[in-house]
C-alpha cells in the first residue's frame, strides 16, 4: 500500500519502522518523495549508461557527477530544498535521453522493461508520479531490504566518491559499480543474488574509502595527533561543519588576514589533524559538538556557519541564526544562500560568508580546554612499536571500535556508559560523531596511549580497518577475528551504512550495532546478517561488557 511517504534510511526513522507523515530529520513528505522520484530517474539513466560501458567501453563524466551528486544529495540531512530535487530529476531525464540516443547509434542492446527508461514527465508532474514510485512499490520484503541496503550504501559510498572527486582523485571503476548496482536492483529480485550485491557494495565501500584516504592525505598530508582547542578567541568567526576538506581548505585561504578566525564544528573536527592547515593562525579549533546540538551551539557562535554537506538540523522559528546559514556542495536548506560549485580551476567564492562575519560579534565561550586526536593509520603506525608492546605485555588488554554516528535518541547515552565502564587496560578506537559521546571524557591513558583513539570523520574509519589488518599482519594471525579487537558501534546515517558493508566485506565478525538495528532489514535479511556475520543488537551495558571484553 501506498503512503504519503515513506522513509527509513537512517536510525530515527519513526517508531523503528519508517516515516510516514514527516521525516523525523525534518524533511517534508513532498521532499521525500520528489528524492524518490529522482532515484527512479537515475536507474534509468544508470540502466542505459551500464549498457554502453559494458558492450562499448562509453564512459561519460557528466553521468558520472550526475549520480553521485544525486545519491549524496538524498542523505539524510544534507538537502531540504525541493527544488534542488526538482532540477535534478529534469536534468535526469535530458541525460537518459541522450544516453538512449547514444545507445542506438552504436547499436546497443537495452533492456528497458523498467519504467524510469521511457517516462516522459513534465515538473507539473513530477509530484504526482513521485507518489507512485517509492520503496513500497516492491512488494517482497526481503527483497526490498536488500535493494535498499544496496542503495543505502551506495549513497554513502556516493558522498566519499564527491569528496575526492574535488580534490582530483577519482575511480571510474567505482562509478561504473554505482551504476550497474543500481540498474541491477530495478531488474533483480533474486536473494542471493542481491546479497553477493551487497557485499560488492562493500568491496566498493573499500576502495572508495581507500580513494578519500589518498586524495585527502596527499593533498593535506598525514593527520598526525594533535591537542585541538575548544576554547574561543575574541574575533569574529565562521563555523564550518560537514566534512568536505577541500571546502576547508578554500575557507582558510580566502580569510587569512581577514581579521576572521575559522572554527570546526561536528565532522569537520579532525580538519584540526591535519598539517597543511595548522599553519593559519586564525584556525582557532573546534566549536560545540556533534551535529544535533548545533540549535544550542549556533545560537551562542554569534557568526556564520557554513555547512559543506549533511547534517543540518532545521532551525526552529525563533532561531536567531537562521540568517546566518550558508549550504555548499551537496548541502542545500531552502531560503539560506548556497554557494556555487567551483568553476575549473577556480575557488568557491566565500566573500559573502567573510563580509556577514565581520560584522557579527566573537562567538560566546561555551567551554574551555583541549581534545587529542589525529590517531589515523599513518600516525598509529609511527606508534606501533609502543602499541605492540602494550599488548604483548598485557598493559592494552583489548581494543573496541566504537566508530560511527550520534544521533538525538536519549538510548544513545548508552555509549557514554560503555565508554566509562571499559576497563582500565581497553583503548577505544573511534571515527565519526559518535566520538562526542565519550571524547571529553578523563579517561586517561595506557603508559602514554590515550585510551580514545580518534582517527577522524566517519570515512576515516577506513583507517581503523587498515590498523586491525596490519596488526593482523604483526601478530601472525590467520584471521582479523583473532585479534583483541571488539566492535560495538554506532550508526545513524547512510554513510555508516557504507561503512558497516566495507566491514563485512573485509571479514570482520560479530559486529554489535546500535542503538537499533536498521529499520530497512527485514527479518529474515537481519537473520541472515546474524548468522553469517554475527551481527546483534546491543543490550545493556553490563550485558554487552561481558560478551565484548572477555
Amino acid at each position: 500500500m501506498l503512503t504519503d511517504m515513506f522513509c527509513f534510511q537512517c536510525q530515527e526513522a519513526a517508531k523503528g519502522t519508517g516515516c510516514t507523515i514527516k521525516g523525523v530529520c525534518g524533511k517534508s513528505d513532498d521532499l521525500a518523495n520528489t528524492m524518490d522520484l529522482l532515484i527512479f530517474v537515475m536507474k534509468g539513466v544508470c540502466i542505459y549508461s551500464t549498457a554502453l560501458r559494458e558492450q562499448k567501453k562509453y564512459e561519460n563524466p557528466i553521468v558520472n557527477k550526475f549520480v553521485f551528486d544525486g545519491l549524496f544529495s538524498t542523505i539524510t540531512n544534507a538537502n531540504f530544498d525541493k527544488q534542488v530535487m526538482i532540477n535534478r530529476i529534469t536534468h535526469g531525464l535530458q541525460l537518459r535521453n541522450k544516453l538512449r540516443e547514444e545507445a542506438k547509434k552504436q547499436g546497443v542492446k537495452v533492456d528497458e522493461s523498467f519504467e524510469g527508461c521511457t517516462w516522459e514527465g513534465k515538473p507539473e508532474e513530477y509530484e504526482a508520479k513521485a507518489i507512485t514510485v517509492g520503496i513500497l512499490t516492491e512488494p517482497n520484503e526481503d527483497v526490498r531490504s536488500l535493494q535498499q541496503l544496496i542503495t543505502i550504501g551506495l549513497k554513502g559510498m556516493a558522498a566519499y566518491a564527491e569528496h575526492a572527486y574535488n580534490l582530483g582523485h577519482e575511480n571510474v571503476e567505482i562509478y561504473a559499480f554505482m551504476q550497474r548496482a543500481l540498474a541491477t536492483i530495478t531488474h533483480n529480485r533474486n536473494v542471493d543474488e542481491l546479497v553477493a550485491l551487497t557485499l560488492e557494495t562493500g568491496k566498493y565501500g573499500v576502495d572508495v574509502m581507500a580513494l578519500l584516504d589518498k586524495a585527502n592525505t596527499s593533498s593535506f598530508g598525514n593527520p598526525e595527533i594533535t591537542k585541538v582547542n575548544i576554547g574561543v578567541r575574541n574575533n569574529p568567526g565562521i563555523l564550518i561543519s560537514g566534512h568536505d576538506l577541500k571546502d576547508m581548505e578554500e575557507l582558510l585561504q580566502q580569510t587569512e588576514g581577514t581579521g576572521v578566525d575559522v572554527y570546526t564544528h561536528s565532522e569537520m573536527l579532525p580538519a584540526n589533524y591535519y598539517p597543511a592547515f595548522k599553519k593559519y593562525k586564525h584556525f582557532v579549533g573546534n566549536y560545540g559538538s556533534s551535529w544535533w546540538h548545533q540549535r544550542e551551539d549556533f545560537e551562542t557562535f554569534n557568526g556564520p556557519i557554513l555547512f559543506t554537506t549533511n547534517c543540518i538540523v532545521p532551525p526552529l522559528d525563533k532561531a536567531t541564526y537562521k540568517h546566518r546559514i550558508f549550504t555548499t556542495g551537496a548541502s542545500g536548506y531552502p531560503g539560506n544562500k548556497h554557494i556555487p560549485d567551483r568553476e575549473p580551476g577556480k575557488q568557491k567564492d566565500f566573500s559573502e560568508i567573510i563580509a556577514m562575519a565581520k560584522t557579527c560579534q566573537p562567538p560566546v565561550e561555551i567551554e574551555k580546554g583541549e581534545i587529542v586526536g589525529g590517531f589515523a593509520h599513518a600516525q598509529v603506525f609511527a606508534l606501533a612499536d609502543k602499541v605492540v608492546e602494550a599488548v604483548k605485555s598485557g598493559a592494552i588488554r583489548k581494543f573496541v571500535v566504537m566508530a560511527g554516528c550520534d544521533g538525538r535518541m536519549k538510548s544513545r547515552e548508552y555509549y557514554t556508559e560503555f565508554a566509562q565502564k571499559l576497563p582500565k587496560d581497553t583503548v577505544i578506537l573511534t571515527a565519526g560523531c559518535a566520538k562526542y559521546r565519550y571524547n571529553k571524557l578523563p579517561l586517561g591513558d595506557i603508559g602514554g596511549i590515550p585510551r580514545v583513539l580518534d582517527a577522524g570523520q566517519c570515512n576515516d574509519s577506513y583507517s581503523l580497518a587498515v590498523i586491525a589488518l596490519k596488526l593482523k599482519e604483526i601478530f601472525n594471525l590467520k584471521d582479523v577475528n583473532e585479534l583483541p579487537l571488539a566492535f560495538n558501534i554506532a550508526w545513524y546515517e547512510q554513510k555508516a551504512v557504507i561503512v558497516l558493508l566495507a566491514l563485512l566485506y573485509l571479514g570482520v565478525k560479530n559486529i554489535h550495532l546500535g542503538p537499533t538495528l536498521p529499520a530497512f532489514l527485514s527479518p529474515n535479511v537481519a537473520k541472515e546478517l546474524g548468522e553469517n556475520f554475527g551481527i546483534s543488537g546491543i543490550t545493556t551495558v553490563d550485558e554487552d561488557m561481558k560478551i565484548l571484553i572477555c
